[in-house]
């Protein structure tokens, strides 16, 4: 009997394939090391509120569907990354708490999907303002090393990234390339 084998994964960002630079710590422990660590959302609110200021260049904290966004919303200025995870294909909270991290809170660091993150699922995570991907999907990391995002032309929504409207239709807008 073979061993399953375990999907790589890596990150990619609109500029392409990079090496990163965090690493998933499932407790506060990790801060006592060097590097940037991603801690689950409990590791993180339970860290001493002088700790979080001063760790901030190399503090993140990951996001499960089902964390409430409002626990972090008066510390974002604490962090420098939120991961939102995506464990399955058919649970999209992590969508919404993208577009509301940079068009209701205004966070300005980086936000990352991290899990099942598919081929149809990115361009509109770059639409609503995601800017890393953690990246384990084989079709996806094809594509990706090809140079091909995919996406449709027209749009029906606006989003955080703006597109100019279409010729006809306030409400039609045009996938900027």
């Amino acid at each position: 009997m073979t061993e399953p084998t375990i999907a790589e994964t890596r990150l990619w960002t609109p500029t392409g394939f990079r090496e990163d630079e965090w690493a998933h710590a499932e407790s506060a422990d990790a801060l006592t090391g060097n590097g940037r660590f991603i801690l689950p959302l409990q590791a993180f609110l339970g860290l001493d509120a002088e700790v979080r200021r001063s760790a901030k260049e190399r503090l993140g904290v990951v996001l499960q569907p089902g964390d409430q966004l409002e626990k972090i919303a008066d510390l974002l200025d604490q962090l420098s990354l939120v991961a939102l995870a995506f464990p399955a294909f058919n649970d999209g909270r992590s969508f919404s708490k993208g577009e509301l991290l940079r068009s209701r809170y205004q966070f300005e660091g980086a936000v990352r999907a991290t899990g099942q993150v598919l081929v149809d699922q990115l361009p509109h995570m770059l639409r609503l303002g995601f800017d890393e991907f953690e990246i384990s999907n084989p079709v996806l990391l094809k594509r990706l090393e090809e140079g091909r995002i995919g996406g449709l032309g027209l749009y029906y929504q606006p989003t955080e990234a703006s597109e100019p409207k279409g010729p006809k239709y306030s409400w039609r807008r045009v996938r900027n390339s």
